[in-house]
């Protein structure tokens, strides 16, 4: 089938096949490939060298990045599946080099954050849900039929496994590795393995963080926080406070005291 061709800069051609509609309020960068029976609406913009696979459906007030990849089917930038929505103007950002499987679907932000968001190098495998409010940040992994209620939070490099619901407002810690078929109700600490229904924490993520380069001096750091957040005698405000006697100057550490802190459903254990 032809493919109509419009040769726009130096990135190569923007190719529309003929049975695509684009919106004439829409942008397409330099590069971009659109597929066949696309349908792309006011308000979007796609990226540079982004691939806009069949059957796509891009509704409205959508950014998506530079050298993206749009399977058959994804639905992106659809209303909030919030009953409080009421038609307030909100978008969905998707940052640079990001893969979004087949019938994934991304809903925008209500007036509550006004945005959903996802970072640059992710992938989301298909029939993952990503709902109103959520903000997912860069090198993040969704498995198969990861279900995301509103406003929850992933942190870089996390991974989380298939068929995985998350409760709304929870956040994911970065890299924190969360198994399949998990129930997430509440936070996930980074750095940390959580699998089970409700999850249990099985200790660090110590592959992955090796296969990221943290130092061995951050990981036994990591470890030595870890062991008297979650396996010490005290309770967790004591142990917060002694994990950050005994363990200071890491920033890795740091960072896990400060979201253990600042959580507000409580965290994994």
């Amino acid at each position: 089938m032809k493919i109509e061709e419009t040769p726009v800069g130096t990135r190569g051609e923007t190719r529309v096949h003929p049975t695509a509609i684009v919106d004439a309020d829409a942008e397409l960068g330099e590069g971009v490939t659109v597929g066949p029976w696309v349908l792309i609406g006011p308000g979007v913009r796609v990226g540079d060298g982004t691939e806009v696979g069949p059957r796509v459906l891009i509704e409205r007030d959508t950014i998506v990045g530079e050298d993206c990849r749009l399977a058959n089917g994804a639905v992106l930038g659809t209303d909030p599946q919030d009953l409080k929505y009421k038609g307030e103007r909100s978008t969905l950002e998707i940052g640079d080099r990001t893969v979004v499987r087949e019938f994934t679907t991304l809903n925008r932000g209500t007036a509550a954050s006004g945005r959903t968001v996802v970072g640059t190098d992710c992938l989301l495998m298909a029939y993952t849900h990503v709902a109103h409010d959520c903000v997912i940040g860069n090198h993040v992994v969704l498995a198969n039929s990861v279900n995301m209620a509103g406003h929850v939070l992933i942190e870089d490099w996390a991974i989380v496994g298939g068929v995985t619901p998350i409760h709304q407002f929870v956040r994911i810690g970065a890299h924190a590795f969360v198994g399949g078929g998990s129930r997430v109700p509440q936070d996930v600490p980074p750095y940390c393995r959580a699998a089970g229904n409700p999850p249990r924490l099985y200790g660090l993520n110590g592959v992955g963080l090796e296969r990221r380069g943290l130092s061995e001096e951050v990981r036994r750091a990591l470890k030595h926080a870890y062991r008297i957040l979650f396996q010490g005698p005290e309770n967790l405000s004591a142990a917060l406070d002694r994990a950050e006697r005994e363990v200071a100057g890491i920033p890795e550490v740091k960072h896990l005291i400060q979201f253990v802190r600042s959580s507000e459903r409580g965290v994994t254990t």
